[in-house]
């Protein structure tokens, strides 16, 4: 399963709880779009995580910006995935990222609002905060691979899963 999370907004530790705390600690992959704000923050989530993907944010600290990427690109069961934590022209601008990537999936985070939408070949996925909504509804992304991509859906930390969604698969190559 690949997880994905983003606006920790922390001083320590990660600010998972619940099912959100329980589906880090059971992905394969973790995917963190942004805004740890500290290394105690970050260094909190590989302890926690088995395999953790992150890019830095705009409110994450010098220490943060030096260690991780404002974008990256990976692989997950033969989904190629861009991350970053924002875009520049919104919408359009994370498309524009994902098709210069080669991407089937971008992924996005400061909102703090949970978003799936389709942009023609591109799945673009916001998952919100899990631990700092601001007035959202608080979550994460589980995303499971099918035979054809991933069957994703946005989850609250109480469990409550508020929307599914699927991301085919064109077949990337692994990429870091």
């Amino acid at each position: 399963m690949l997880v994905v999370v983003s606006d920790s907004h922390r001083e320590t530790g990660t600010g998972l709880e619940g099912r959100t705390l329980d589906a880090v600690r059971e992905a394969d992959v973790v995917a963190h779009a942004g805004d740890f704000v500290t290394e105690d923050a970050l260094d909190a989530f590989h302890d926690v995580a088995g395999r953790l993907h992150a890019v830095h944010g705009n409110a994450d600290r010098s220490g943060v910006r030096e260690r991780l990427p404002t974008a990256r690109s990976f692989a997950y069961a033969d989904v190629s995935v861009a991350m970053t934590h924002r875009q520049r022209g919104g919408g359009m601008g994370l498309e524009l990222f994902g098709r210069e990537r080669d991407a089937d999936l971008v992924v996005s985070g400061h909102t703090h609002r949970p978003r799936v939408e389709r942009a023609d070949a591109l799945t673009l996925l916001n998952p919100g905060s899990h631990a700092d909504p601001r007035g959202n509804r608080p979550g994460h992304a589980e995303l499971e691979p099918t035979e054809d991509g991933l069957d994703g859906r946005l989850v609250s930390p109480d469990g409550t899963v508020a929307d599914t969604f699927h991301v085919p698969a064109s077949g990337g190559d692994e990429m870091q």
